[in-house]
């Protein structure tokens, strides 16, 4: 089989594109050809599609033509859909997996893969399907106020980014894609990989079909430690409001265990400030790899603090298959793989108190810290491996594929 990913960025970014990447190399040792479609970038993967992928979009830049290309790409690229013909004029695959196209690349591309009479899969890897910020996060507060595409809510509440311009723009995106192209009814099938995404999207009035298949991990590539070499805890990820991580450093305070944060984002220096004093908050900036893994290796155990509807968090599986029990938000579909007293804890969100006695309770166990990231490790070899997930992916293509 002849597969085309589409992904707006072709570098590890973030989740999605690990996803990605890890599912092509999959349906690669399966003897499956493999496509890419993307953006350019500077920090791309080498690949023979390149000369395919559209322009970069710089969001930074400020100069009239720049940021006029920038709202008619998001709005509906041109340049995306020629880019994609042309393509398929020299690949023809025979089914195409989606992503994150959204912005840079837009849905433009759906409408070429459909005239060419290509199924389409698309995984939802947050809510943009149903919110216009795609966080369903406003004020700092999880928010349902785009319920049954009522999207003007974005404008109202300026949710985009604190800006006006930018929700006026994500929420005529919405209505133009949704409610006057109805382009993604386009899309064969979707793929939710937590129950809980799949539900909210129904709840929010979404009318896809959607399957859902976890993300997946191969535990064989990760040595597991049982044991911590240090009294630590580990936060990896966004420093963003929607992370909770401000609910973090209240929780640590005064507590005799060191919370170390690997990764940056824009409450960096605010969080920085409010753990001035205490000795044992630290900020290792953002780290990846084998440095990454050494650090979770080393710990008791992992965060995932979340102040919004996480999806199927990568962070928590990765934990799992180095042996880490996590403290984590019972939000969104963490409550789906942290399990209280087995693999870990969780804690009411938003709840900086409870936090705390759910971190203080689990590092003063040392035999449950082994025995839940035991029991963690064994939940991933067995429920999230690649066998299990490649057969749940080719179940949803052949149902595409019948589709068409």
């Amino acid at each position: 089989m002849k597969i085309l990913f589409a992904n707006k960025f072709f570098f590890l970014k973030g989740g999605a594109e690990q996803v990605m990447f890890d599912e092509a190399e999959l349906a690669r040792s399966h003897g499956h050809e493999v496509g890419f479609f993307s953006m350019k970038h500077s920090r791309n993967h080498a690949t023979d599609f390149s000369k395919y992928f559209v322009g970069n979009l710089d969001y930074t830049r400020r100069d009239l033509p720049h940021v006029l290309k920038v709202v008619s790409s998001i709005l509906y690229s041109v340049e995306a859909k020629n880019k994609m013909r042309q393509l398929l004029g020299a690949y023809k695959p025979d089914i195409a997996h989606l992503h994150n196209i959204y912005h840079q690349i837009s849905p433009s591309i759906i409408y070429t893969l459909k005239k060419a009479g290509i199924p389409i899969v698309m995984t939802l890897h947050d809510y943009k399907g149903v919110c216009a910020s795609y966080s369903m996060v406003a004020d700092g507060k999880v928010c349902e106020a785009c319920k049954g595409g009522k999207y003007y809510q974005c404008l109202l509440r300026g949710c985009v980014k604190d800006s006006r311009v930018k929700s006026f723009l994500s929420t005529t995106e919405m209505y133009l894609h949704h409610k006057l192209l109805h382009i993604y009814d386009l899309v064969d099938v979707f793929i939710s990989p937590s129950i809980f995404l799949r539900e909210k999207m129904f709840e929010m009035g979404f009318k896809g079909r959607i399957e859902h298949i976890p993300n997946f991990i191969n535990a064989a590539a990760f040595t597991p430690v049982y044991q911590a070499r240090e009294n630590s805890i580990i936060y990896v990820g966004r420093l963003s409001h929607e992370k909770g991580v401000q609910f973090l450093v209240e929780a640590v305070k005064g507590l005799d265990v060191t919370l170390k944060f690997i990764g940056d984002g824009p409450l960096k220096a605010g969080l920085q400030t409010s753990a001035e004093g205490h000795q044992n908050i630290k900020f290792l900036g953002f780290m990846s790899g084998e440095a990454l893994r050494n650090e979770v290796k080393g710990s008791l155990f992992t965060i995932m603090p979340s102040a919004c509807y996480e999806n199927h968090p990568l962070a928590v599986i990765e934990s799992f298959a180095l042996g880490k029990p996590v403290v984590g938000a019972r939000i969104g579909g963490i409550p789906e793989l942290v399990k209280d007293g087995e693999t870990g804890y969780t804690f009411t969100s938003f709840n900086a108190d409870d936090l705390r006695n759910k971190i203080r309770r689990l590092a003063a166990d040392p035999e449950g810290i082994v025995r839940m990231g035991q029991n963690a490790r064994r939940m991933v070899e067995r429920e999230l491996d690649p066998v299990t997930h490649y057969e749940r992916l080719m179940r949803v293509y052949r149902l595409a594929m019948e589709k068409k």
